[in-house]
């Protein structure tokens, strides 16, 4: 899981550079997307984890995903579709909320993996 969030944080940056090197709007909505279809794949398999090994707060921990992507599937619809959309904040964003994830939300399955000798 440690690996995918890398990715995501990568791939968070890399949207942040096209950004600054002015890409285009499709080059943009590319990248969002590429990212949201990463998005769902980890949260997946986060999920099939702790389902897998019985973690009691599979339901609350599968809302705060159908939450997160629920906002940049909104940012990427309302991009896609033209209208404005501020990507600098949006990336802030981003960047923020899977941090605070990863350092926050994710570490209460962290020990329960361990203890069973998943990671």
């Amino acid at each position: 899981m440690d690996d995918q969030h890398g990715v995501l944080m990568d791939a968070i940056n890399e949207l942040r550079l096209a950004l600054v090197r002015g890409s285009g709007h499709e080059r943009i909505c590319e990248l969002l997307d590429q990212f949201i279809e990463f998005t769902r794949m980890h949260f997946w398999s986060e999920e099939q984890l702790m389902e897998q090994t019985g973690f009691a707060g599979l339901d609350e921990h599968r809302a705060e995903h159908h939450r997160m992507l629920a906002e940049i599937l909104q940012a990427a619809h309302r991009l896609q579709y033209g209208e404005t959309l501020h990507l600098r904040p949006l990336l802030c964003q981003l960047h923020d909320g899977f941090l605070e994830h990863i350092e926050q939300v994710d570490q209460e399955y962290g020990p329960w993996l361990r203890e069973r000798g998943i990671c």
